[in-house]
């Protein structure tokens, strides 16, 4: 019986301290010097703010790219999808699709650092929301030029109106 009693005391016990820990933060809370994530953020009025070293969204430079397939290698996911074929007019390939697939790919920047001409690099765009998978699917050769290389901001619109241009925007490197 006394057993019953000590196990019924410590069960009381353990369940008040919970929740005097729990009633400490929750009164914590309401102090005016903190703010809550909306205030501070505002998004989507107000961008957030980027650390310097951020990895967003990839920018991809069609202008310099030669089509050495050394990203699509490197890539650990396996989410980029590069399509080329000979070049007509000059020594070398022609990009005809450079897909990234951002519903695989974890942003970890490996496809970055062995690219021979740094066209490819990280850039500080995070947000491309959309309500469909076939949306994560970013073919940046149908992209106009200034959006892909990031002077541009990379949106969910401007990567729907890409999907209905048929060819590259540009030949590749060498071409005017």
């Amino acid at each position: 019986m006394w057993n019953w009693f000590r196990n019924l005391y410590r069960t009381v016990v353990t369940v008040l301290k919970s929740l005097a820990v729990g009633y400490r933060y929750w009164v914590r809370s309401y102090d005016p010097k903190i703010r809550t994530f909306t205030e501070i953020y505002e998004y989507p009025e107000l961008p957030a703010k980027i650390a310097p070293r951020f990895r967003g969204f990839h920018r991809y430079d069609l202008t310099s790219c030669i089509a050495c397939e050394r990203c699509v290698r490197d890539c650990p996911v396996g989410c980029i999808y590069l399509g080329k074929q000979r070049a007509t007019t000059r020594k070398g390939f022609q990009v005809t699709s450079y897909t990234i697939d951002y519903g695989r790919c974890m942003f970890c920047g490996l496809c970055t650092e062995g690219c021979p001409t740094d066209c490819l690099l990280m850039g500080s765009s995070y947000d491309l929301s959309c309500y469909s998978r076939e949306g994560t699917l970013v073919d940046f050769s149908r992209l106009p030029l200034e959006v892909a290389w990031g002077r541009a901001t990379l949106n969910s619109a401007v990567v729907a109106n890409a999907k209905m241009i048929a060819k590259p925007v540009h030949d590749g490197p060498g071409s005017c």
